[in-house]
Formats: C-alpha cells, sequence, structure tokens
C-alpha cells in the first residue's frame, strides 16, 4: 500500500475505505461480507475508514468488527457531525457521544462537520459555541483532528477553508469535476495551506464505470495502457501530489482487491502525457452529451442574486450524462442544503452573467431551462424543509 501524510506526518493509506455503500441483503447490511471486506482492507494496509452519523447501520458495524478483530488502535476512523441536525450546545456532546457509543471508542481519529458547504452554516455553529466546543475535545484527546466535507463551488470552498484553522478537508473530484465543486483550484488552494484533501467521489458513484457513453468505453479499449475505466479514475488522482486519501465504497472482493492492486503500483506523476490525453478524450466524450456547455470557468461570477451558475449548469448536465436521478441530487446538495439558497429560481434576468461568459452562453434562458428540470416538487420541499431549520434552529 502506498502511503501519503496528514498534516502532522502520521501515514495515510492512499485509498481510504468508504463506509457507506456497504453490501446488504433484504436491506439490512451483510455483517459477514462486510467483516471480510474491512479485514481484507486492514490486512492489504488500508488505514483509512470514513462513515458518517447519517449512513444508515454505519458505524455500528464498523465499532462491532473492529472490537471483534481488536483493531481499533491500529486504524483511522472519520466520522462526521450531522450539524444540520443540531439546535443547540448540548446537541454537539448527544451526537458525538452517540458517534462514541456506536463506533465503540472514545475518541475519533478525523473528525468532519458534514456537508459544511457555506460560511453561514459555520458562522451559525460559531454562535452554538463550536469553536470552543472542539478546542476541549482536542486537548482532552477526544478529537484527534477536525475538518469538513463539502458540496459546493471552488469560490466557496476558500471561504470555508480560511474561517478556521482545518486539519484536513473533503472534496468531491475526479477528472469530470475537475473545474466543477471545489475542483482543481480548491484542492491546489488547501496544498497551499498545507491541508490534506481527501476526496470522495472518485468515480462519481461508480458512474464513471457503469454509465460511460459507448465512445468513451471504446477510448478506455483501444488505449495503449489496458486499464479498467475504475484504475484510470483513480490513477489520475493519484497521480496528483495534492491528494492524500481517495475514499471508495467497495462493496464487493473483486472491486476492493482492483482498487488495491491499483493503489499499490501508483504515485505522483505515474501518468504519461498520452494517458492525460485520452482522459481528456474521454471527458469531451462525457461533456458531449451535456446541455449546456459550461466549462465552470466562474467567469459570470458572483452572481448579484446569489445564484450558483456553474454549479446548477453542472447538476444540469448531469441530468442527461448520468440521469436526472443524479443530476437533481447534485443540485439539491449544491444550492438548497445551505444556510442561503443558490437556487437557479433567484435569477431576475439582469444579463450581468452572459455579458462576461467566454462561451456566449445565454445564461439567464440556460438557467430557466435548468429550474424546469431542476427544481421538481421535491427539491421545493426539501429546500423548504433547510430553511425552516435554520430559522427555527
Amino acid at each position: 500500500m502506498q502511503y501519503r501524510e496528514d498534516r502532522y506526518g502520521n501515514p495515510l493509506s492512499c485509498l481510504g475505505f468508504g463506509c457507506m455503500r456497504f453490501p446488504r441483503v433484504n436491506g439490512r447490511i451483510d455483517k459477514a461480507e462486510t467483516e471480510k471486506l474491512l479485514m481484507r482492507a486492514y490486512e492489504a494496509g488500508v488505514n483509512y475508514y470514513d462513515t458518517a452519523y447519517i449512513y444508515p447501520g454505519s458505524e455500528e458495524m464498523i465499532g462491532e468488527i473492529f472490537e471483534k478483530n481488536q483493531i481499533r488502535e491500529k486504524v483511522h476512523i472519520a466520522t462526521k457531525l450531522p450539524h444540520y441536525m443540531i439546535r443547540n450546545k448540548e446537541g454537539l456532546d448527544k451526537y458525538f457521544n452517540e458517534h462514541l457509543r456506536r463506533l465503540r471508542t472514545g475518541y475519533i481519529d478525523y473528525y468532519l462537520m458534514h456537508m459544511l458547504n457555506d460560511i453561514g452554516t459555520w458562522e451559525k455553529l460559531k454562535n452554538l459555541g463550536i469553536e470552543e466546543w472542539i478546542a476541549q475535545k482536542k486537548a482532552s484527546g477526544q478529537i484527534r483532528q477536525i475538518g469538513f466535507s463539502y458540496h459546493g463551488n471552488s469560490d466557496m470552498f476558500c471561504k470555508v477553508l480560511d474561517a478556521y484553522d482545518w486539519d484536513f478537508c473533503q472534496i468531491q473530484y475526479n477528472y469530470m469535476d475537475e473545474h466543477t465543486q471545489a475542483g482543481r483550484e480548491g484542492l491546489e488552494y488547501a496544498n497551499s495551506k498545507k491541508i490534506p484533501v481527501v476526496i470522495m467521489e472518485p468515480l462519481r458513484g461508480g458512474k464513471l464505470v457503469n454509465k460511460l457513453p459507448k465512445e468513451a468505453v471504446q477510448a478506455f479499449r483501444t488505449h495503449s495502457a489496458h486499464h479498467s475505466p475504475a484504475q484510470w479514475g483513480f490513477l489520475w488522482l493519484w497521480d496528483q501530489k495534492e491528494v492524500t486519501v481517495v475514499l471508495s465504497g467497495m462493496n464487493s472482493m473483486e472491486m476492493l482487491n482492483e482498487n488495491i492492486r491499483t493503489a499499490n503500483h501508483s504515485r505522483v506523476g505515474f501518468l504519461a502525457q498520452e494517458d492525460h490525453e485520452m482522459l481528456h478524450e474521454v471527458a469531451s466524450i462525457i461533456n458531449a452529451k451535456m446541455k449546456v456547455g459550461c466549462t465552470g470557468c466562474h467567469y459570470c461570477m458572483p452572481c448579484p442574486q446569489g445564484v450558483d451558475i456553474p454549479g446548477t449548469f453542472s447538476a444540469y448536465n448531469r441530468c442527461y450524462s448520468e440521469g436526472k436521478a443524479a443530476g437533481r441530487h447534485e443540485y439539491l446538495m449544491t444550492t438548497a442544503m445551505r444556510k442561503t439558497s443558490t437556487s437557479a429560481s433567484l435569477c431576475i434576468e439582469c444579463g450581468k452573467c452572459a455579458r462576461h461568459c467566454p462561451q456566449h452562453i445565454q445564461i439567464p434562458q440556460e438557467l430557466k431551462n435548468a429550474r424546469r428540470v431542476l427544481e421538481t416538487p421535491v427539491y421545493k420541499a426539501a429546500k423548504a424543509g433547510v430553511k425552516l431549520l435554520h430559522i427555527y434552529g
């Protein structure tokens, strides 16, 4: 296994185990199969295991398996505070103690603010005393390192990164999201501050393996290096020195073993120029299925009304490259699950954005088109629910 260092020089396996998608039988986690996977990963040198309070059954399963096999002290557990469920300072201890109970541990190695997508949410947490609470937990050893996970654009990511002395962060990043979400700009900014970056969704939940256009599949097959689509996705990430850990939700032994083999052979600078050119071609093929030719350059930003224009177009395009469910989920996460909405429906058609777009996209009209697809009754209900949480929380 290849290792990269955290902020304090501790070695972390470049492959991390994402624990949201454990194998299930009749809706319940398959304990026997999950134990085989976790222990195989441990024996192969994987030492970073990522879960969250809201992953059904995940924390309990990890706690039980690690305790049974007596490996808790030999691995790093990352889990996430559901701050969107907290109303007062007492709630911080309530959920933290529940983490400890479920995980059968006395401390959390890497603790994240889950989906900390904007400064407004962080300010609300500060008003609850989160900074003092973190300091107390770190002083007691119950939290070893503090970070946040993020879904949103690069500008806001950099602001959140600057808002506190974080030990690490977690972003969605892959060869299709190089210039959306936090993107390469955010990745490099974190690296400039010596903040390790954990990568989630390296294959967009498997979409960069199972839902590729046939032309993209052919590009992979005919390339001189015969890696699988999944291997290409991981190698592209591990080729970059700014990447610390890449998470994978491995729910089969075949998937786990392939990822271990890929991790063992990965290194910074592994890919040749022709490899990058092929991946650029694949990205172009996927982008050709897109509705809007937005490159995520952000020349249209900031929007005077607060619309996340690149984020909206990213989700809109995803509806047609990966399916409406995937695009609508991304849109909900990046525009509604935050203190201040960045929805396309905020657009007043002032036209400022279109005047600055180097792609000459008719942005106000495309935002209308995107809104019709993305802002479903379910989205509107979720958005209203989030607003009520922030008003009465």
